[in-house]
């Protein structure tokens, strides 16, 4: 699903000759060849693992909670219908939307507010309420009754805020030709970023806290530190903040991650496309390998505000302050955000961590760009289980890998250390923090394979094996890889790499999802095994390379993906959302609930028309979901905002707080099981 604000990252900008999954799964033979077949648990436990080679692949234990619902057909274009649907026996209602009151403060709605209405939607509106297009989320329950328990009664939902349609917040149709100022630009800047929203559940219903004094708002404008190798350098210095220390807000805000010791990470994604330029413009390397352009993609704030025009005077460097993971103290509403640079400069897509016994951590982070790669950051320090306070700065120090993945089965992860191979003077780099800010450079430089959009990390809740969704990529296997140029421009060739083993088909446009798990199962490990979960695709298509080999419901554009602690493993689309096209037979957007030992995955959730599905989390015991759907009803037709869809003010799942259908709304649904029982089962 992509709109002129919400690219589908289709645009490759990756000019490297490196090896591409597709390369690797085009010589891929034999847990390639063993995913193709149906063999049930009771045979992979006989076999002791995926293929049999000497690189023994473990098996994922069968979930404790098996999966119990009876799956959703999918939502056709054809009778399509526009509200969440759950399975029988499981309710769906809207827990908070787009502009609802967050128990701060401020202005508590945005009621009256749609194309028609002349007054604008102010900054001051959004900084009271829920953001704009909601993405990853993360429910950080209170403490329990008893010692050493916690709540699944009373918690903080953090939800991340991506984007936001522009012509939602000027009141027109037609943004290309509004007139834009500071204050327009600001009430984008701060729908953006992060919502702190305590929940609590009373009397079998759950509702928002209001007022809360944990209730919060980070957006695009709120202070934040830069911390890490990168912080102060040269690079990241502006007239703004000539220190380079700290930083102006965080944006495009997509998926999301957690840390052991309880804090919140939001992951920068398509943070570039908010910069322009006034004048004329020449784009350097770096801003060509990271997608820096003079438009933009038509947010239009340099026009209003100079933090935005990369012709402002000492602000070239402005756009090299985002592209970060940010941690944020959920719990702790004066605590200043932090930009952590030692997890590298990308487009970050989420960030899960794994954490050994030994209290060693990693975290696993994703460039969502086809073509780009997955990462992987090992903390120095360890994870100290009992003082919360001295794992305060774990995610400054460590050593940041990118991974290869060979055709045989096995990966590397190859480390963007200053001085280590080729990345060194010779070659153009200048310290670690010059790797750490140009981090797609050093990760063309040592080899890394590019991969089909890799989007959301989920490490199993028992096994540690490592799941990945690569969305798609359409722009693969039909000309030759450009060489690499240190300063990452490109040299030769085209921009259309070949196939290779993790990366199997030339026309991906459904994707796949593929695992690993790191030799001696240690979170340090240099080297890895890896397979493919799943081709996603359509068993009804006539090509060969698009029907996939889902055992269960079709699926197509993976992207969201959460473990419950039961070991289910929750899968979320962003794909064309009104069941067209290549999405006839698959349907509208969906989420899916999938066995990690029989790889059977099955339909849990439907979607309304034109919207993603993401974000997933549970409470700890497992009886409440919280799922977000993001921009329904988008790609807005001739005929106003609700020519698509009126969810969710038409009240399809439960009433809101709107009195009349104004426009759709981005909005996180609660879902509970009428028994009373765990979700999934």
């Amino acid at each position: 699903m992509s709109s002129v604000f919400h690219p589908s990252n289709d645009e490759t900008i990756n000019p490297s000759g490196n090896a591409s999954i597709r390369d690797v799964m085009a010589a891929f033979t034999g847990r390639r060849n063993f995913m193709k077949g149906t063999l049930g648990a009771a045979t992979l436990a006989t076999l002791g693992g995926f293929g049999t080679s000497a690189h023994a692949y473990p098996v994922a234990p069968a979930p404790t909670g098996a999966i119990g619902f009876t799956g959703l057909p999918p939502n056709l274009a054809a009778g399509f219908i526009d509200a969440v649907r759950v399975p029988a026996g499981y309710t769906a209602k809207v827990m908070v939307s787009w502009g609802d009151a967050i128990g701060v403060a401020g202005p508590n709605a945005l009621v009256g507010h749609d194309h028609s209405d002349p007054s604008p939607i102010t900054a001051a509106v959004q900084n009271a309420t829920f953001g704009q297009h909601n993405d990853g989320m993360h429910f950080f329950p209170f403490a329990g009754v008893g010692a050493g328990t916690v709540s699944n009664d009373r918690g903080l939902l953090v939800v991340n805020h991506e984007y936001v349609d522009p012509g939602l917040h000027a009141n027109t149709a037609s943004y290309g030709s509004a007139t834009i100022t500071k204050a327009l630009v600001d009430a984008q800047v701060a729908a953006h970023g992060v919502s702190v929203v305590e929940l609590r559940r009373m009397g079998g219903k759950w509702s928002v806290v209001r007022p809360s004094t944990f209730a919060r708002r980070i957006t695009g404008a709120t202070p934040m530190t830069i911390s890490g190798p990168a912080a102060g350098a040269d690079a990241l210095k502006t007239a703004a903040d000539p220190t380079g220390m700290s930083v102006m807000g965080t944006l495009n805000n997509c998926a999301h991650g957690t840390t052991p010791w309880g804090t919140y990470l939001t992951c920068e994604e398509n943070w570039n496309g908010y910069f322009g330029a006034n004048g004329a413009f020449t784009q350097t390397p770096v801003e060509r390998r990271y997608g820096v352009t003079a438009g933009g993609f038509g947010y239009r704030w340099h026009e209003a505000d100079a933090r935005f025009d990369l012709n402002a005077p000492g602000n070239r460097n402005e756009p090299n302050r985002f592209g970060w993971v940010v941690e944020i103290d959920p719990f702790n509403p004066r605590s200043t955000p932090v930009k952590r640079t030692a997890l590298g400069r990308i487009k970050h897509e989420s960030c899960d961590y794994a954490v050994a016994p030994d209290g060693t951590v990693c975290f696993y982070t994703g460039d969502d760009e086809r073509n780009d790669y997955m990462y992987k950051f090992v903390c120095a320090g360890k994870f100290n289980k009992t003082n919360r306070a001295a794992n305060r700065n774990l995610l400054d120090s460590g050593t940041l890998y990118v991974a290869r993945f060979n055709a045989d089965g096995t990966g590397t992860w190859l480390p963007l250390v200053f001085g280590v191979g080729p990345l060194t003077a010779e070659n153009g780099f200048t310290s670690q923090a010059d790797v750490l800010i140009r981090t797609r450079q050093a990760a063309d430089r040592v080899g890394a394979t590019m991969m089909d959009r890799p989007e959301w990390v989920a490490v199993h809740p028992t096994t540690r094996e490592v799941y990945l969704t690569l969305t798609n990529n359409n722009r693969r296997g039909t000309s030759p890889a450009s060489v690499n140029n240190p300063n990452g421009s490109s040299s030769a060739g085209g921009s259309r790499p070949p196939v290779d083993a993790a990366n199997p088909r030339p026309d991906n446009r459904y994707g796949h999802i593929i695992r690993w798990t790191e030799t001696g199962n240690s979170p340090a490990a240099t080297s890895f095994d890896w397979d493919i979960f799943a081709e996603c695709g359509d068993k009804m298509a006539t090509a060969a390379n698009l029907k996939g080999n889902i055992n269960g419901d079709d699926l197509g554009a993976p992207d969201g993906l959460w473990f419950d602690k039961q070991g289910r493993l929750w899968i979320q689309t962003d794909q064309q959302g009104d069941g067209l096209g290549d999405w006839a037979n698959i349907g509208g957007n969906a989420m899916f609930a999938a066995d990690p030992s029989t790889r059977k995955i099955t339909r849990f959730l439907t979607s309304p028309r034109n919207c993603e599905v993401t974000g997933v989390i549970n409470t700890p015991d497992g009886k409440t979901m919280f799922v977000g759907i993001q921009h329904p009803g988008e790609d807005w037709a001739p005929g106003g905002y609700t020519k698509n869809s009126t969810w969710p003010d038409s009240g399809a799942n439960g009433p809101t707080t709107q009195a009349v259908v104004t426009k759709p709304r981005s909005s996180v649904v609660v879902i509970t099981k009428d028994d009373g029982g765990v979700i999934g089962t």
